[in-house]
C-alpha cells in the first residue's frame, strides 16, 4: 500500500546516461533535461560551479581554479563521486521542487557494462536521491523508442551509436540475442579530426571545434556536394593563432578508420546470428540511433557495405530516452525488458 501511494506521490524520472550527453524524462511530462555530460568544479572547495551546456562552455578555457570533468567514459561511470553530484542536480531539477518521498530512477546502460559497472550506476543513483533504480539496456531502449516489434518472435537488428560507445544488437521476444559493444563513438570522431588536422595541416584546434566540424562538413560517404569551412586554431610550428581552410574530404577521410570499425563490428554480428534473424534482417534492414547517426550519409555508407536496408530514425538522438519514457510509463508492461536484479 506505501509502495503504492510513494509511487503516486513521485515524480519517477528515467535517465539517458550518456558519456557526451545526459537526457532526462519525468513520467507523464516527456524530455526535461537535454544537456552534455560535463561538470565544472571548484578546485579549493570541490563544489559544482556549473553542469551541462554552462560547463561544456568552458571547456578548454578554464583557470587552474576550475577543473572540468567528463565524469563518464565509453558509456560507463569513470569517477564515480562527480557522477554522484550530476545526477543529485539532475533528480532535483527533473523534480522542480523538493519531495518528501523519493523517486523511482530508469537508467540507460550499455549493453556491454560488467557487474562493477551496473552496481557504480545504481549505486551513485541511489546516492543521489533515487528510491529505487532499474536499469535497461540502450540497444532495447532505443528499439523500443523506435516503435519496434520487440515482443514478437522476429529479428530486430538496432545500431545506436552515441558519444562514448557503440551498440548493435539483434532483439527478439523482448531480449537482445545477439550483441556487440565497441567503446568508440562520437567522442573517437572528434579525437580522429584533431589528430588528423595536427598531422596534415599543422594546426592544433579544441575537442569543441573538432565536434563543429564533425556535425557542419563531416561525413562517412561522399557528399553530392562537397564542402568547405574555415577554422581557427594554433600554427604547431609558430605557436600563433592561425585560420584554414579545410573540406569535407579531408573530415571523411579522418573519420574513414572510426566508421570502418563500427561497420566490421555489425558483420561480425551475423557470424553469430542464426539464419531465421537473419532472414528477419535481410527483409527489415537496420535501425540507426544515437547522436552519431546523424552523421551525414552514414546510412548510406553501412548500406553499401553490408548490402541491407538502413534507416535512421526521426530524431535519432531522442530515441534511446523514449523508449525509457515508455518503458517508465508502462513499467508492468516492459518489467521483463528490465536487467535483472544486480547483486551485491
Amino acid at each position: 500500500m506505501f509502495k503504492r501511494l510513494s509511487g503516486f506521490f513521485s515524480n519517477d524520472i528515467a535517465i539517458d546516461l550518456g558519456t557526451a550527453n545526459t537526457l532526462v524524462y519525468r513520467k507523464g511530462v516527456g524530455i526535461v533535461i537535454d544537456e552534455p555530460s560535463v561538470v565544472a568544479l571548484s578546485t579549493d572547495s570541490k563544489k559544482i560551479i556549473a553542469i551541462g551546456n554552462e560547463a561544456k562552455e568552458m571547456l578548454g578555457k578554464n583557470p587552474d581554479e576550475v577543473k572540468i570533468i567528463k565524469p563518464l567514459k565509453d558509456g560507463v561511470i569513470a569517477d564515480f563521486q562527480v557522477t554522484e553530484l550530476m545526477l543529485r542536480n539532475l533528480i532535483f531539477r527533473a523534480q522542480k521542487r523538493k519531495l518528501l518521498i523519493k523517486p523511482r530512477v530508469l537508467v540507460c546502460v550499455p549493453s556491454g557494462i560488467t557487474e562493477v559497472e551496473k552496481r557504480a550506476v545504481r549505486d551513485s543513483a541511489l546516492h543521489a536521491g533515487a528510491r529505487e533504480v532499474h536499469l535497461i539496456s540502450e540497444p532495447v531502449a532505443a528499439a523500443i523508442g523506435a516503435d519496434l516489434p520487440i515482443h514478437k518472435p522476429q529479428g530486430n537488428l538496432v545500431m545506436d551509436i552515441g558519444g562514448g560507445t557503440t551498440e548493435i544488437a539483434i532483439i527478439s521476444l523482448s531480449h537482445i540475442v545477439v550483441h556487440s559493444s565497441i567503446r568508440l563513438g562520437g567522442d573517437k570522431m572528434d579525437q580522429e579530426v584533431v589528430n588528423y588536422l595536427r598531422k596534415r595541416n599543422n594546426i592544433y584546434i579544441g575537442i569543441q571545434s573538432a565536434e563543429k566540424i564533425k556535425k557542419e562538413i563531416g561525413s562517412a560517404y561522399p557528399l553530392e556536394k562537397e564542402m568547405k569551412m574555415e577554422i581557427r586554431g594554433r600554427d604547431i610550428i609558430t605557436g600563433y593563432p592561425i585560420t584554414v581552410e579545410i573540406t569535407s574530404e579531408e573530415i571523411r577521410e579522418a573519420l574513414a578508420e572510426t566508421v570502418t570499425t563500427m561497420i566490421d563490428s555489425v558483420k561480425r554480428l551475423f557470424e553469430k546470428t542464426a539464419p531465421e534473424l537473419a532472414a528477419d534482417i535481410a527483409e527489415r534492414g537496420v535501425i540507426l540511433t544515437g547522436g552519431g547517426a546523424q552523421l551525414k550519409r552514414l546510412d548510406k555508407k553501412i548500406q553499401e557495405a553490408v548490402d541491407l536496408p538502413v534507416h535512421v530514425v526521426p530524431d535519432p538522438l531522442l530515441c534511446v530516452l523514449k523508449g525509457c519514457g515508455r518503458v517508465l510509463d508502462n513499467l508492468d508492461e516492459y518489467r521483463e525488458v528490465l536487467i535483472k536484479k544486480i547483486e551485491d
